[in-house]
């Protein structure tokens, strides 16, 4: 070992613990905190607090936790520091991928899949994430079957739409964006939840075999969690009408101005029969 090894070698294991720390805290904790609240569109039906009955309840219980993210205090540090963490995590993440040597082929060993898997998903995720954010955040409408412009004052009404490709029903393009969600999903919920489990290795907290697997049980439990919370958000997204959700909305205060054209009077109407006694 040369003098510089030493250096070298702790520089590399603190960039290593810092990749993953990223990947927990803020990205992790922002997935679970993000999937928990879209999932909200069909567990809400089950919220007493909410008019309507069923999907009625889901599509106003989104609608609250959406209006109450968009004026959180301070959102705009918060959206700048998860941008800088998945920057960091990605960047450093696709270095790693590239310089490392996935050997599925001569050893099927299941950490060996889960190791390619890990590197095939954070790919999958990074393009996934760009185009969710540029089509519901930035207004690339152009990306979307429709160009439907997402809202988060129409929250639900706008995805579905984009989801099923138009206002009026689903399209070819609809549900090849709809395949794209699901597996995007997928894959971030199994990148987090196997990045939990070699995190505690990378920062020394499962040593033994023993304590790996009881922990890999743990982040097993996580994933089927999350995983459930995701595919609950795309169904519920995908089995609300437009049309009956932007009714909610629009009574519980939507503004206008967001909508396209031929659907701000219908909003309006919508609102007006609303606040009807």
């Amino acid at each position: 070992m040369t003098a510089t090894d030493g250096p070298r070698q702790s520089h590399h294991l603190l960039l290593r613990r810092l990749h993953s720390l990223s990947g927990i805290v803020p990205i992790g904790i922002f997935l679970i905190f993000h999937l928990t609240t879209n999932s909200s569109v069909l567990w809400g039906a089950a919220n007493t607090r909410m008019d309507g009955e069923g999907l009625e309840r889901g599509v106003a219980t989104f609608q609250h936790e959406v209006s109450w993210i968009n004026n959180l205090p301070g959102l705009l540090i918060i959206e700048i520091s998860l941008w800088l963490a998945i920057g960091f995590h990605s960047i450093l993440g696709v270095f790693y991928a590239m310089s490392g040597k996935p050997n599925v082929g001569s050893y099927s060993h299941p950490d060996n899949w889960r190791y390619t898997l890990q590197r095939l998903t954070g790919y999958v995720g990074i393009f996934f994430i760009l185009y969710h954010v540029a089509t519901l955040r930035w207004g690339w409408t152009f990306l979307v079957p429709g160009g439907t412009r997402w809202s988060h004052e129409f929250a639900a009404s706008t995805l579905a739409a984009a989801l099923r490709g138009s206002e009026e029903g689903f399209t070819g393009a609809g549900i090849a964006v709809s395949l794209g969600y699901f597996i995007g999903i997928t894959c971030l919920v199994f990148h987090f939840a196997n990045g939990l489990w070699t995190a505690a290795i990378t920062w020394g907290l499962t040593v033994s075999v023993a304590a790996q697997k009881r922990w890999g049980v743990v982040c097993a439990g996580l994933g089927v969690a999350l995983m459930g919370a995701a595919w609950m958000a795309l169904i519920g997204f995908l089995i609300t009408d437009p049309g009956d959700a932007r009714v909610i909305e629009a009574r519980m205060g939507g503004g206008t101005h967001a909508l396209p054209a031929e659907h701000a009077d219908d909003a309006i109407g919508a609102a007006s029969v609303g606040r009807e006694p």
